[in-house]
């Protein structure tokens, strides 16, 4: 018999609570814990149990529970947040905040017991993988334009975004910076997972690619020796990515910026391809040459996306010009912020840890949202909204 799901309902609607706690006696294989007066105090509950299950009730005012959702790492919880005014977003912002389950007020039964039985088969490992992996590269054949730091910012904002368990993979292997970037010394890097192919697997990535700090995002150093990547084919890299697939819910990438075996196979493999580039002439004319390069390469308009970093609004070449001469839609601009970038770069962080407020870390934690899997999300926009679908996805890009 599996351990029944810790459950902690944060609400000052006595009501509610006891008609929650009533649903889920009936529902079985849940266990409700005591009022909690301090948030302190919840927090050292979620840590405590293997599996929990949180319900937030909204209409106490999400500003109460904002920071607190923010902060904490619900890798072995799910969230459900209700509220008797299901507005878009509302529900947008709290999905933002990690939240996978929302319920308009009052309660129906019926959808209860369905979140119950999702939260119930995710929470006992019995719908472990819910959705498609994800592999997005982030690449640039002109070095020193920065694809190293968007592909690491990018990944650990969808770390914290998404709560999932997120792969940054260094393909780099001639100049690869990512370990620097993040002041990581990896125990293991990908020369050594590459000389174990009968041990790759699920356990075997989880405990030898390198986690960063507290968050659920994993690194996979480059080899420390050129000798070691000259050694890796292309077949060992497909089936490495095989297998990373099966692990994490997105996979981002930082490539060479030579057209190698190596890398072509990490773009073939790519459901999201981001070329990087700046805004002036040289660097676009070889974005213009790679563009051309993946059309001969068979890639779909959708897969390549075009990415400025350092983008400066008052900067001689505007973006109309850019997609005139690419003929192809910009589809993210990264701002220029040279003080926060190099104070990131400088300590080994990130620069949401340096500052959270900043133009660049808003830029990056809104890209990942704009690209983490919304299916659910739009699910429930569809459900509470009349907006029209384009609507729905400005309001997803912030």
């Amino acid at each position: 018999m599996s351990e029944k799901i810790s459950t902690i309902i944060l609400s000052s609607n006595e009501s509610l609570k006891k008609l929650i706690s009533l649903y889920l006696g009936e529902y079985g294989g849940f266990e409700c814990f005591d009022d909690f007066s301090d948030l302190s105090d919840v927090y050292n509950t979620l840590s405590s149990q293997s599996k929990t299950f949180l319900i937030v009730d909204l209409n106490d005012g999400i500003k109460k529970y904002a920071d607190f959702l923010q902060k904490t790492d619900f890798s072995n919880c799910r969230v459900l947040a209700i509220s008797d005014t299901p507005e878009v977003d509302l529900i947008v912002r709290v999905m933002r905040l990690g939240v996978k389950e929302f319920l308009s007020s009052p309660i129906i039964k019926t959808e209860f017991f369905d979140v119950l039985k999702r939260v119930a088969e995710q929470l006992n490992g019995q719908n472990q993988k819910t959705t498609k992996s994800r592999m997005i590269t982030v690449f640039s054949n002109k070095g020193g334009i920065g694809k190293t730091s968007v592909a690491a910012n990018l990944a650990f904002e969808l770390a914290k975004i998404t709560k999932e368990n997120v792969a940054l993979v260094d393909l780099n292997f001639q100049f690869g910076d990512i370990t620097t970037f993040m002041d990581l010394h990896p125990t293991f890097n990908i020369s050594y997972m590459l000389k174990n192919p009968d041990k790759i697997n699920k356990d075997f990535l989880l405990n030898t690619m390198e986690k960063y700090k507290n968050s659920s995002l994993y690194v996979l150093a480059d080899p420390p020796v050129f000798k070691q990547a000259e050694e890796i084919s292309r077949k060992e890299i497909e089936n490495l990515i095989s297998v990373l697939k099966e692990t994490f819910s997105y996979i981002v990438v930082d490539t060479d910026s030579n057209f190698d075996s190596k890398t072509i196979t990490a773009l073939d493999n790519s459901d999201l391809l981001f070329l990087v580039t700046i805004v002036n002439l040289p660097a676009l004319r070889n974005c213009q040459r790679c563009l051309d390069l993946f059309e001969k390469l068979g890639y779909d308009s959708d897969k390549v996306q075009i990415l400025i970093n350092r983008y400066m609004e008052n900067d001689e070449i505007k973006i109309s010009d850019v997609e005139k001469l690419l003929n192809k839609q910009v589809y993210w601009k990264i701002p220029n912020n040279y003080f926060t970038l190099m104070a990131a770069i400088n300590k080994g962080v990130l620069v949401s840890e340096i500052n959270a407020t900043s133009n660049v870390a808003i830029s990056f934690r809104e890209l990942a949202m704009n690209i983490s899997d919304s299916i659910y999300r739009k699910r429930l926009i569809n459900k509470y909204s009349n907006n029209s679908l384009s609507n729905i996805y400005n309001i997803l890009r912030g």
